[in-house]
């Protein structure tokens, strides 16, 4: 009996981090070397992202995509981060397969997870999809190494980038703004401001002309 519930314990599933968590700490082998996830992009945010696997056809286009549009992620102070169940061997031949075929140079890190240790650690690895390969997983980590947003996509279905940098826009707008953003937000549009708490506050609001009024509740800003 006791043997069993030793064995019960130290097969407990991994909880999946969740958004506002702390993301989990790890250690692993990268195309730019070894690389610690809590001192990773120091004051920077990090989007790190899973695919299934290193030359296969969706997976080429997706990290083509993030490739080609690198600069503008940088432009909002975000590192990239890569992985898959690969390892550094395979990463770096396709790195070279796509560079020499397409010309596009995949030079972000790409973590080569072998033991899928970080698939299991973030809940990359799901085996109603796939028992092997890592579903196409993202992960918005804001510079306190704070995960604010998570995607997942099946294998079948490649990512939508504009929305990937349009989310990041979006989390970094409402940071410095305190304001929501709305349905269909993009870079430029109004924010939503917090409705009032007290009367005191709906009078002003009422009086403000500087608030697009819906109701008294939503409330649309330039800022």
């Amino acid at each position: 009996m006791e043997d069993l519930k030793n064995q019960n314990t130290s097969e407990q599933p991994i909880q999946m981090p969740r958004i506002g968590d702390q993301a989990p700490d790890f250690e692993a082998v990268t195309t730019h070397g070894k690389m610690k996830m809590s001192e990773f992009a120091p004051d920077k945010w990090t989007v790190m992202f899973s695919y299934p696997a290193d030359f296969t056809p969706v997976c080429t286009t997706e990290m083509s995509g993030f490739a080609e549009r690198k600069s503008e992620f940088e432009a909002l102070n975000t590192e990239l981060l890569g992985l898959s169940i690969d390892s550094i061997h395979s990463h770096i031949g396709w790195v070279d397969s796509v560079k020499q075929n397409t010309g596009v140079y995949m030079d972000f890190p790409i973590i080569a997870d072998i033991d899928m240790k970080v698939s299991k650690l973030y809940g990359m690895l799901q085996p109603n999809e796939s028992e092997t390969a890592a579903v196409r997983a993202v992960f918005f980590i804001d510079p306190s190494k704070k995960i604010r947003l998570i995607m997942y996509y099946p294998l079948n279905v490649g990512r939508n980038m504009d929305e990937i940098l349009r989310s990041l826009e979006a989390l970094q707008f409402s940071d410095e703004n305190s304001a929501a953003c709305p349905l269909d937000w993009k870079k430029g549009d109004k924010g939503i401001v917090s409705p009032p708490k007290t009367l005191k506050d709906y009078e002003a609001r009422l009086e403000d002309d500087y608030v697009e009024k819906t109701t008294w509740y939503l409330a649309k800003k330039q800022f």
